[in-house]
């Protein structure tokens, strides 16, 4: 925000902020003491000097030598921004430094040596804490790459090979040991262990994994030995996008980082104009000094410093926070957004459910019996691409052995196997047809009141025909997420209003629905149904919408505040969202809701302290009642307020 005050412009990065100041930190650790702080050491030395001009003032010191030293603090704070003020004005723009720089000088000129060292001071020390406070948000995130190992250990054909983690390319074979972290994203291949993921996702519970499950980079194996096929490069993983993202948050600027920006950015201009405008009157009313002076006090107490600072510094702070609890917030927009939502909207199928669906209840009918229906089903789905066939393929014993398979999209499979002795009507000689499908093609029969329960209880019903008549039914369900339940009834205890969107038919979402404790379901609807909802709740306040497959695409998009699940989400999900989710708990949903409703009320606080400031002083420089260090003490000390209660949004909020 460098156009109009010290704060850095998130769109020009840190170059500009250099300039403004006159120096840049440039410290590796940003996290060191701050009495070992290069950005410190010139204010610090102003703070010194200027204690002691005073000093030898009070104590009666020649005059001269008590000057010459306020005079050095005044250089040593002066240089701070100084540089970067003059900088910026050969580039034609203005900024707060060169109001400062303006008052300075006068002060100097109108003898006021001591008041002018003050105002370097404060200034110089007041925009180092706000550097120091910008570099503590940003290294908490940049911390995060402290999690991916420097070195990782490679299957090779002549053997295990150490090499930089930087150089892992994908299809490599990682072994990684008891104990050790994962490198970059991959997929077991071969061992089991569990993985504690908490750094990375937020998530406290070790994960249990074994071949095929994914595993990110910075998990943490436990006590097992894991070979992990890497599914990305070691500069290109999960960690390195979550802090590319965020470091990239403030590139589209909030609301109220726009309403600062508004209000700032012609103000320094108004401030000047004003300035000389009192000088002339002091021209014209014969006392030029007197009005000169206030002129400059008029400078100060105008700027808009702490305004310019009050929304990036608490948007930096809190977006690096979230991201260490497994939500990266792509934008200090999406941040703002989330902390206005008023209606939360959440797809069903891999957001409140596990997205992996389980045969939950077999029924049958006389005369056949449980295993005997489930291998049925399974020798036929084993045939079929359909997501249900997965679930029957698990809970089958033994799929049974079957010819003539063919598959009937929307409907069903019909296929041949060996006639039972005593079997029904058969199409040919030791053969029975079977069947498996919904009950609206498959007559459930004698089932019928059975299929109606199990529809009831929110489960896709499919129906096992044996040679014309209803053998059984395999009820198969996606079951609610654990926590889902928790996580809805903090969401309602908040004050948001909740509601499930599903493309699954009304009685299935009715019974999730009911389950997870949401009242408001929108069932049977496509994604072009899903968006148009969203975009009708958005006529009643803030919408945040969260999901996770291709099919949500085009309702997080259409949504205030897209939230994707980000582990098992799409590519198209999570490039459509402003808010992802590193790990699959929902209760994150509600920590990161309070998180940025907490962040948006420091920022609304912020700027009307920052304003009130202005206001106040204003009138009270212009008509005399507060001098040039009175001015310059108030400012200042307000503008550390600003940057403290900014950082508080660095808290992460109760698990």
């Amino acid at each position: 925000m460098n156009d109009v005050c010290c704060g850095p412009n998130p769109e020009t990065e840190d170059t500009e902020h250099d300039d403004e100041h006159g120096h840049g930190h440039g410290h590796d650790d940003e996290s060191a003491p701050w009495w070992r702080d290069p950005g410190m050491l010139l204010p610090l030395g102003s703070g010194l000097l200027l204690l002691a001009g005073y000093v030898l003032e009070w104590t009666g010191a020649p005059s001269a030598v008590a000057t010459a030293v306020l005079a050095l603090s005044l250089l040593a704070g002066a240089w701070t921004f100084v540089p970067g003020a003059i900088k910026r004005l050969i580039r034609g723009r203005l900024g707060v430094g060169l109001l400062m720089t303006i008052a300075a000088v006068g002060a100097v000129l109108l003898g006021h040596v001591g008041e002018a060292a003050a105002l370097a001071f404060l200034f110089s020390i007041a925009e180092a804490l706000e550097d120091r406070a910008m570099d503590r948000a940003r290294h908490g995130l940049r911390a995060l790459l402290s999690l991916i190992p420097e070195t990782a250990t490679v299957s090779r054909l002549s053997g295990d090979v150490e090499v930089p983690a930087a150089q892992i390319q994908e299809l490599d074979l990682l072994v990684v040991r008891p104990g050790e972290r994962v490198a970059t994203d991959g997929v077991v291949v071969a061992g089991t262990s569990s993985v504690d993921t908490s750094a990375v996702t937020g998530e406290s519970i070790p994960v249990e994994v074994g071949p095929g499950d994914p595993v990110p980079a910075g998990s943490i194996n436990g006590t097992g030995s894991l070979q992990v096929e890497a599914t990305s490069g070691g500069t290109d993983n999960s960690l390195t996008t979550i802090v590319t993202l965020v470091e990239q948050a403030n590139a589209r600027k909030g609301e109220r980082a726009r309403l600062a920006d508004r209000i700032a950015r012609p103000l320094v201009p108004g401030v000047l104009i004003l300035a000389a405008l009192i000088v002339v009157f002091g021209f014209l009313t014969g006392d030029p000094a007197l009005w000169t002076e206030r002129a400059l006090v008029v400078l100060v107490a105008a700027s808009p410093c702490a305004l310019a600072i009050a929304v990036p510094v608490t948007v930096i702070s809190a977006i690096g926070a979230a991201s260490k609890f497994g939500v990266v917030i792509k934008s200090g927009e999406a941040f703002e957004q989330l902390g206005a939502v008023t209606t939360v909207a959440l797809d069903k199928t891999g957001t409140l459910t596990r997205g992996r669906p389980e045969v939950v209840a077999v029924e049958t009918a006389v005369g056949h019996e449980r295993d005997q229906v489930l291998a049925v089903a399974a020798g036929l789905e084993r045939h079929s691409t359909h997501p249900l066939a997965a679930a029957i393929l698990v809970a089958a014993p033994e799929p049974a052995a079957l010819t003539d398979v063919t598959e009937h999209p929307g409907r069903g499979i019909t296929g041949l196997r060996a006639a039972d002795l005593g079997a029904g009507p058969t199409t040919g000689p030791g053969t029975d047809r079977v069947r498996v499908g919904s009950p609206r093609w498959v007559d459930p029969g004698a089932l019928s009141d059975a299929a109606d329960a199990l529809e009831t209880q929110g489960m896709t019903v499919a129906v096992v025909e044996i040679a014309g008549t209803a053998a059984g039914l395999v009820g198969i369900r996606d079951e609610l997420r654990p926590e889902a339940a928790e996580a809805v009834r903090d969401l309602t205890a908040a004050g948001y209003r909740t509601v499930m969107l599903t493309g699954d038919n009304e009685r299935t979402a009715a019974a999730l629905a009911a389950q997870a404790g949401i009242a408001d379901v929108r069932a049977g609807l496509l994604p072009a149904d899903k968006a148009a909802a969203v975009e009708s709740f958005g006529t009643q306040g803030t919408t945040a919408m969260i999901g996770d497959g291709v099919n949500d695409a085009p309702a997080l998009a259409a949504a205030d505040v897209g939230i994707a699940m980000g582990v098992s989400g799409s590519d198209a999900a999570i490039e459509s969202a402003s808010v992802a989710f590193t790990g699959t708990d929902l209760r994150l949903l509600p920590r990161a809701m309070a998180h940025a409703r907490r962040g948006r009320r420091i920022m609304t606080g912020n700027i009307g302290l920052s304003l009130a400031i202005i206001v106040v002083l204003l009138p009270l420089a212009l008509f005399g009642v507060l001098g040039l260090a009175g001015v310059v003490l108030v400012h200042e000390a307000a503008e550390v307020v600003v940057i403290l209660n900014g950082v508080r949004a660095a808290r992460r909020p109760r698990a």
